[in-house]
């Protein structure tokens, strides 16, 4: 059985010592330099060798050849028998890939599918993730995971997310459940904008109808919208690099409501492609305290880096709530 090419850094094979991002079904236009070499596997066991011409005649060599060919054929039903073992009880070492893990992507364009014939993924790409810690591989970010929230195992679409631990059935006609606060991290796509501060303003519409508006479903969780203000505006340096961001206060017609922010930047890896980050927290008692998105951008470092500083401080408004 195939399974898919998980998403991830690959090596590009149309541009030679660069790695290209895997999104899970096709390359995207985010490129890096290689990552350090990870360590060897180790070696494959000795491929059995087909007997040379000569060797298992009837004269006097038959009798050892056919004891040879005897020992080398059971070598390979034992190991077929420990493959298989190994395929269905998983492996733990995690110097060694696992059975599910599929074969790299292949790239020769930008649009061509995975193959099948490339080296597995690269020790780079985790497959558990520190609980306190968002991390966008894809952007070159971490966001911190703050007390009473968590990563969600699954999301929708290709959001990275984390949202407050305590849910509530929406107010409005959606079945769905509501969170507090949710944080999601994206790419911007399909965009003519180029700079932060367009692409923030593009996109804070489709965040706040993502947040208060209506769930995939098309079902108003809230009632719908009925009206906004925005509340603060600006350039603020986020890791390092300067961004621009945009927060609505947003009205409902069921429920407190709730702020809205898109921020968006340039990523911290590769070609600097634009990535936006987003937060929804509910207004009222219940929702998180307004400071919390300031705290949140401040906390955003690139990869690898704990001592960048955010850069927000008093650039960005604390407005009331």
């Amino acid at each position: 059985m195939s399974y898919p090419t998980p998403p991830g850094w690959y090596p590009d094979t149309a541009a030679p010592g660069t790695e290209r991002w895997w999104d899970g079904t096709a390359w995207t236009a985010h490129t890096r330099a290689p990552a350090a070499a990870p360590v060897p596997a180790p070696a494959p066991p000795p491929q059995y060798a087909a007997p040379q011409p000569g060797g298992t005649g009837r004269g006097g060599g038959g009798g050892s050849a056919r004891a040879v060919a005897l020992v080398a054929a059971g070598a390979v039903v034992v190991g077929a028998v420990v493959t298989g073992a190994v395929l269905l009880t998983g492996n733990d070492d995690p110097a060694t890939p696992r059975a599910h893990t599929s074969a790299a992507p292949s790239r020769t364009g930008t649009d061509e599918a995975p193959g099948d014939d490339d080296p597995s993924p690269p020790e780079d790409t985790p497959a558990a993730q520190d609980p306190d810690v968002l991390v966008d591989q894809l952007n070159g970010i971490t966001l911190p995971i703050p007390d009473g929230w968590e990563r969600p195992e699954r999301t929708s679409g290709q959001l990275l997310t984390m949202r407050t631990k305590e849910s509530y059935d929406c107010p409005g006609a959606s079945s769905s459940y509501c969170y507090h606060g949710t944080v999601t991290t994206r790419t911007p796509g399909g965009t003519d904008a180029t700079t932060p501060e367009a692409l923030a303003k593009e996109d804070i519409t489709e965040a706040a109808d993502r947040a208060y508006g209506k769930d995939i479903l098309g079902l108003r969780m809230h009632g719908g919208i009925t009206a906004h203000r925005q509340v603060a505006a600006g350039e603020v340096a986020v890791a390092g690099r300067t961004g621009y961001y945009i927060r609505w206060k947003v009205t409902t017609a069921k429920g407190p409501g709730g702020y809205v922010q898109s921020l968006a930047f340039p990523s911290a890896v590769g070609s600097e492609s634009p990535v936006i980050v987003r937060y929804a927290f509910d207004a009222g008692p219940d929702g998180p305290p307004l400071a919390l998105m300031d705290t949140l951008t401040e906390g955003i470092r690139p990869i690898g880096d704990d001592a960048t500083d955010g850069g927000v401080g008093s650039s960005v408004e604390h407005p009331a709530g």
